[in-house]
Parts: C-alpha cells; sequence; structure tokens
C-alpha cells in the first residue's frame, strides 16, 4: 500500500454496529441468497443490455439496482432535487460507505463508475463491472494518473454520466474524509457540471447505522451477513444541487463546493421526499491532491476508531 494512499480511523469492530432490530438466520439467507442470485442474474444479462437505447438501459438499471437492495433487505429513499435524464455529460460525487452505494446510486443515476484497477480481476463483479462501462484506476501508480483525469474527461465530454467517490477510501459515514481534486480537474477540462450527492444508512429510528459500512480490513462476506441481518435498514440518497460548469476555475474550489454539501446536511424539512420505498490545471504526478479515487474500496490500512474517537463515534 502506498503511503500517499487515503486512510480513515474506521474499523469494522469500532464502526459497523446497528442500533435497531436483528433479522434470523433464516430471514438473512433468504435475502443473502436472493440477492447473490439477482446480482448473477445480472451478469448474465449485462452483454445484452449495451443493445438497449440508453433510456430504457437506464430504466432497467435502476430497477435492476432498486430490487437487489430491497432484496438485501434495504429500503430506499431518495430526498433532494429530480434527477435529469441523459444530456450532455455530468460528474456524480459522493461520499463513500459501502459496497451497497454502487447499487444505491444507480437507483438514481446510472452511469459509469471510476473504480480501482483490482477489481477488473474479481471473479463475476469484475466482468460485470468492465461490461457496464466502468472507467478503472491504477491507484498505486501515481504517474497513471494524468491518464486517468483524461480518460475521465473524454468521457464526460462525450456526454456520459460519470460517478465517482472523492474519499477514495470507505467511511462509516458518521465522518467523512477529504476529497480528492484530480476528478475535478476532469470536469473542468470537459466543461462538464458536478452533482453533489449525500449517502445514509439509517435504523429504524432515523439514525445513522454502521451495519452497512465497509472498512478497514472487512471482508465482504462479513459485510454482506451483517448487512442481511440488520433489521429495518433504510438506504438514503439525497441529490443536491447541481453546480453548473463555469463557476468554478480551479479544481480546489470546486471540490470544497461539493464536499461542503455533502459534508453539511440541510435542516429537516428543507430538502423535498422525492421516492420512498415502502415507506485547466493539468494534474501532476508531484501533486498530492490529485490522488485517484476509486469505487467499491476500504482503507485496509486505516487505523484503530479509538485513535480519532472524538472524530469518529460509533
Amino acid at each position: 500500500m502506498s503511503a500517499w494512499l487515503p486512510t480513515a480511523p474506521c474499523t469494522p469492530r469500532d464502526c459497523s454496529t446497528h442500533q435497531g432490530p436483528s433479522t434470523g438466520a433464516l430471514t438473512a439467507s433468504v435475502r443473502l441468497l436472493a440477492g447473490v442470485a439477482l446480482v448473477l442474474a445480472g451478469a448474465l444479462v449485462a452483454p445484452f443490455l449495451a443493445l438497449l437505447g440508453g433510456a430504457v438501459r437506464d430504466w432497467l438499471t435502476r430497477h435492476w439496482a432498486r430490487t437487489a437492495l430491497r432484496l438485501f433487505g434495504l429500503r430506499v429513499r431518495v430526498v433532494g432535487e429530480p434527477a435529469p435524464g441523459r444530456g450532455s455529460g455530468v460528474l456524480v460525487v459522493a461520499n463513500h460507505v459501502s459496497w451497497l452505494d454502487i447499487p444505491l446510486l444507480a437507483t438514481v443515476f446510472p452511469g459509469r463508475m471510476l473504480a480501482k484497477s483490482e477489481i477488473r480481476s474479481w471473479p463475476l463483479l469484475g466482468a460485470l463491472a468492465a461490461l457496464g462501462g466502468t472507467l478503472f484506476v491504477e491507484r498505486e501508480r501515481l504517474r497513471a494518473l494524468p491518464g486517468t483525469v483524461r480518460t475521465l474527461s473524454t468521457a464526460l465530454a462525450a456526454g456520459s454520466r460519470v460517478i465517482v467517490f472523492p474519499e477514495a477510501c470507505t467511511w462509516c459515514g458518521r465522518e467523512q474524509g477529504k476529497f480528492t481534486t484530480a476528478v475535478f480537474q476532469a470536469a473542468l477540462d470537459a466543461d462538464a457540471a458536478v452533482r453533489p450527492v449525500r449517502i445514509t444508512y439509517r435504523a429504524p429510528d432515523g439514525a445513522p447505522s454502521g451495519a452497512p459500512a465497509f472498512v478497514g480490513d472487512d471482508t465482504i462476506t462479513a459485510s454482506l451477513w451483517r448487512v442481511v441481518t440488520a433489521g429495518g435498514l433504510t438506504a438514503e440518497i439525497t441529490v443536491l444541487p447541481l453546480i453548473p460548469a463555469g463557476r468554478h476555475t480551479d479544481r480546489r474550489e470546486l471540490a470544497r463546493d461539493a464536499r461542503s454539501g455533502i459534508a453539511h446536511p440541510v435542516a429537516d424539512g428543507v430538502t423535498r421526499t422525492l421516492v420512498a420505498d415502502a415507506v485547466p490545471h493539468t494534474a501532476v504526478a508531484s501533486d498530492k491532491a490529485n490522488r485517484p479515487s476509486s469505487s467499491v474500496h476500504q482503507c485496509v490500512n486505516s487505523i484503530p476508531a479509538s485513535a480519532s474517537s472524538a472524530r469518529t463515534r460509533s
């Protein structure tokens, strides 16, 4: 692990807790089998989706993602501004909590994900990601970063919706990490708008739940079981106001603007519930602020949460 890669204070033992009811082993097992079966079905169908029109493909993706979350035991709630349909390229940026973030974002923003290159070799999921148009980044090679920025910029300029987690690392959701800025340079180069999105997983009482968090040295098996055994989970996605192209000329300012809305939730009642389910600076290798971000990545070099308990409570 390179020293310049980001770290988070979150660990499974200290952060992945759920204040709410538990689901019995039988129900949890059914949820797990059903959810995995739908993911497998998605992998088989994915090659044929490329033959369909964009609007139809987006509709199918949204419904597949929502159904997958429901099968794993999560309700979906979307608040904020209406998500626009296909059009000019837009960079969608969100805080990163879990592998569940990917299907959750797909319920509103089907698009091309930025992910670490290792995912390409994962059984089944790697092939599914590649078929879905995922843009892969080599996190360990800082010299590859300018090329990644160019790839992102090209995709945005071509009209793609690109989804990125600028924290480049998963956090438990109670606190968030700094945003890397290279991806925002891609938006500036492509003259593309930025759409900030906030992700929150809630227990039945509305408080944030740590059960979905995929952090530290967590394993996908342990994470899956923790999710299906947590009762009453709600996956909430808040669509924040669009940052139009041209508002900022500096990637750091753009990153700060995007993060401010995600890190500071508005007061209750300000946002409007839309959907309720069942309830030119060129990036250079020497610029440390240009660390690449990725999807589906928990920080394996996380420090214990106790070392920063003043910032991250679970």
